[in-house]
């Protein structure tokens, strides 16, 4: 079966592509292993436009319910991408399960996973403590005494972000130095809420129903011991999922898809990508969603280019809403 659009990817950004994909009434395939995103795991979003609180799971409903109403877009889930091959003119999808779908346009929002600190205790407490974005989740934070891991601009930045919530921060960085812009570095060190422990990494986490203490180790002396906080914000990088498309598309030293910001558009001509698997500054949730939209709207322009069929109005202001 020929689709006109297939999605790869159930967050923000693949959901908001599928549906205005379905509102333009294109064929369209979303393959995705869960909905929500990175969001998933969260228990409470404060900055979900439009919505003043919500979990990570309610959203991922909400967002597939939203999906499921638009008729001409069909779903396979739980599914993973094990390659992305170019198949004349189109692209043809294989699927972990061995299944394999081909497509005229593709938009890919597989995201990014973020890099784990693999300590005991961690996945426990994901989303009860152990957070991973602090422009997220800085704000439940208030007046709590937290731990950043990381010596770079994401942890600094973290740190930053953390100083009109919490009550104490400790940066805890496994080298002898930070790594991040002067100006955020001096921004830190001038904070009197703010505690840099060098040559220190965390060992485990611990606490009941909410984690409560990190037993952080000295790499120098090997000395451990306890240290009572109540969130520790995990900022040493992530990942793009962008493996499937490294011999199809540009992609920067970090991994990530390089794309026209203004469109989506890829350098391989019928791809299209949005969210936190591309080179977009801010890996947020609603700039996902409309980075999605516009690939979305993006890919139609392109179909229709393709198709030869005469231009609309649509297709050169990209209206529709």
């Amino acid at each position: 079966m020929l689709y006109d659009l297939i999605i790869i990817g159930g967050g923000p950004a693949g959901v908001a592509a599928g549906v205005y994909a379905g509102r333009k009434r294109l064929k369209t395939l979303l393959v995705t292993d869960a909905f929500g995103g990175q969001s998933l795991v969260s228990n409470e979003i404060q900055n979900w436009i439009g919505t003043k609180t919500i979990s990570g799971f309610e959203l991922a409903q909400k967002m597939e319910e939203h999906l499921r109403a638009q008729e001409t877009v069909e779903i396979k889930i739980p599914e993973r991408i094990k390659a992305v091959e170019l198949r004349e003119k189109n692209f043809l999808i294989q699927t972990e399960k061995g299944e394999a779908y081909e497509t005229k346009a593709l938009i890919v929002t597989a995201g990014a996973k973020r890099k784990r600190l693999g300590v005991p205790g961690e996945d426990k407490f994901e989303g009860r403590g152990v957070v991973y974005c602090s422009t997220c989740d800085a704000p439940l934070f208030g007046d709590k005494t937290v731990a950043v891991v990381g010596g770079g601009n994401a942890a600094l930045e973290a740190v930053v972000d953390l100083l009109p919530y919490a009550k104490k921060v400790y940066l805890l960085v496994r080298g002898e130095k930070l790594k991040g812009d002067q100006i955020t570095q001096e921004k830190v060190e001038r904070a009197e809420k703010v505690e840099v422990m060098f040559n220190t990494e965390i060992a485990e986490v611990k606490g009941s129903n909410f984690l409560d203490t990190a037993v952080i180790k000295n790499r120098k002396t090997e000395e451990m011991r306890e240290l009572p906080v109540e969130g520790v914000f995990v900022e040493i990088g992530s990942e793009p999922n962008s493996e499937i498309l490294k011999s199809l598309v540009e992609l920067n030293h970090f991994g990530e898809v390089v794309v026209d910001h203004r469109t989506g558009k890829t350098s391989r001509s019928g791809i299209f990508a949005a969210g936190d698997i591309t080179d977009e500054l801010y890996k947020q949730n609603n700039i996902s969603a409309g980075d999605g939209v516009a690939a979305a709207l993006s890919a139609y322009n392109y179909l229709l280019e393709r198709e030869h069929q005469s231009p609309a109005s649509e297709k050169l202001n990209g209206n529709g809403s």
